[in-house]
């Protein structure tokens, strides 16, 4: 069976999902009962302050989580730290509340009876009101876990990794089984950990308490050990989609050639445009491909448009803008062009004698659009496309790979495409001729901060081999190895380094 085999495949890489998804998602959890046991226990005898924290626990529970975590980045970056703040966010509503309406919901004679026999506040909750209240504790815990363990694959957009990077990459790729691998082990570990918490609830409350302060020495000590020598750590993320993917594998591949006492964290299908540069810019990552028209469209305020220069005069524009406005640094680039283009199916575009995106004018009433968030929004994308061409038509807005999808199965009839993509021939489209010079030229380099560019001059001469590398042709075969062969992209990268004396054959 292909998801068997999927499996095998990438076995290493699922163990390190189900670890980073089980760190955070315990973390969180144990962070969140810290939190909201106490409030609870404190909020009992204050009824009007409970209701209150009640309601602003509800509040934060209804912000949606793509918008907290986008909210979270600016104040404390990216990866791991805002995914576990925002897992505690929405753990705190479940375990604040049954903790609350399990120790009021206490019969008053037992709490007189105990006062009776001179108990005092703690005593009387550590020997009264925890065990009775338990089950309805623990309800509120196991409801919280689960909450926690389905939103923790979200993580993977920002960088945190987990089994939600099985499930994204699955998406990009058109690939069932690495969705079904993330989702099938996703449920499980909820089970597996809901039946723990089960199992633990029966138990002596001070055996279970002394297990849970061994967990969190566990987790805090691993995290340590983890620093402690372990070679210089170079992260190297990538966008959406294979293309990126192969670039940063190549990256990886010739660094650590060049020096093995450098280890390279890939991050990729990291996320679109500015948020992978507003991650280098904030030392979250250190390197990640990046195209010279979307430097001077996007990243960075320009005296003319890039239309109008060449190839290497759109380099050396954006070379000196990152410099100059960001401190920033941009490697020599590719040989490749991977500019934008709007693509139909060959029997549309025949039957409507397209070979122009001028020529659309003649059908616009009869397009409906499916286009990637980031093009409906660019000045070299969509918004250009109805300023220049003068061409207005229903949109619908995909991730990058789903496009590719709705053209196939009817659901749109017009994609904005990369030139380089191995779906325009798996999907027989035509890209349509830009006449009017909208779309700049797109050549892939390494961008990285002037600061790490200075104090890493060997991983600066690593890079630079890739300088005038990779034709069109050769970028679509790969991405066509990667999308339809399934091969890994590091894989593909290695092949090619080594077919052009880039990289040396293993012994």
């Amino acid at each position: 069976m292909d998801i068997i085999s999927t499996l095998m495949n990438r076995k290493s890489q699922l163990l390190s999902a189900i670890g980073q998804h089980l760190g955070i998602s315990v973390v969180a959890l144990l962070i969140a009962m810290l939190i909201a046991m106490p409030l609870a226990f404190w909020a009992v005898r204050r009824k009007r302050v409970a209701a209150v924290m009640l309601q602003i626990a509800g509040i934060l529970q209804t912000i949606p989580s793509l918008a907290l975590l986008g909210l979270l980045i600016p104040l404390v970056g990216i990866g791991t730290t805002p995914a576990v703040i925002a897992l505690v966010i929405y753990a705190l509503l479940p375990i604040f509340q049954n903790t609350y309406i399990g120790i009021t919901g206490i019969d008053p004679a037992l709490e007189e009876a105990a006062d009776a026999f001179g108990m005092g506040r703690w005593r009387k909750l550590w020997k009264v009101e925890l065990p009775i209240a338990a089950p309805t504790i623990i309800g509120g815990i196991r409801t919280a876990l689960v909450l926690i363990i389905g939103t923790a694959t979200l993580a993977a957009l920002i960088g945190a990794g987990g089994l939600g990077s099985f499930i994204l990459l699955g998406i990009d790729r058109n690939d069932m089984n690495l969705i079904v691998i993330g989702a099938v082990f996703s449920a499980l570990l909820a089970i597996i950990l809901s039946a723990l918490i089960s199992w633990l609830a029966k138990q002596r409350w001070q055996w279970t308490a002394g297990l849970l302060a061994l967990l969190i020495i566990g987790v805090g000590g691993n995290q340590v050990l983890a620093q402690v020598n372990q070679p210089e750590t170079v992260t190297i993320a990538g966008k959406l989609g294979s293309e990126p993917d192969i670039l940063i594998n190549m990256y990886k591949q010739l660094i650590e050639q060049d020096d093995p006492h450098i280890r390279v964290q890939l991050k990729s299908n990291f996320g679109k445009t500015s948020f992978l540069f507003n991650a280098l810019k904030s030392r979250d990552i250190d390197i990640y491909p990046e195209f010279t028209g979307t430097v001077l469209e996007t990243l960075v305020k320009k005296d003319e448009s890039a239309d109008k220069l060449s190839a290497r005069q759109t380099y050396e524009a954006a070379r000196r803008a990152l410099a100059k406005q960001d401190q920033m640094t941009y490697l020599a680039p590719m040989q490749y062009q991977n500019t934008y283009g709007l693509a139909v199916k060959r029997t549309f575009a025949k039957q409507h004698q397209l070979t122009t995106i001028s020529d659309l004018s003649s059908v616009q009433d009869q397009l409906s659009g499916g286009f990637t968030l980031e093009f409906i929004d660019r000045d070299d994308g969509f918004r250009g496309i109805k300023k220049l061409y003068g061409l207005n038509f229903p949109t619908h807005s995909f991730e990058p790979s789903l496009r590719y999808t709705a053209i196939r199965n009817n659901k749109v009839n017009i994609v904005d495409v990369y030139s380089t993509d191995s779906e325009i021939v798996q999907n027989k489209l035509q890209v349509l001729r830009d006449d009017k010079h909208l779309f700049p030229p797109y050549q892939g380099a390494p961008l990285m901060r002037t600061a790490f560019a200075k104090d890493h001059p060997d991983i600066v001469r690593s890079l630079n081999k890739l300088a005038g590398k990779i034709t069109d042709a050769q970028m679509q075969q790969m991405n066509y190895a990667v999308n339809v062969r399934k091969q890994s992209p590091a894989k593909v990268a290695r092949q090619y380094l080594q077919t052009h004396d880039l990289l040396k054959e293993a012994d």
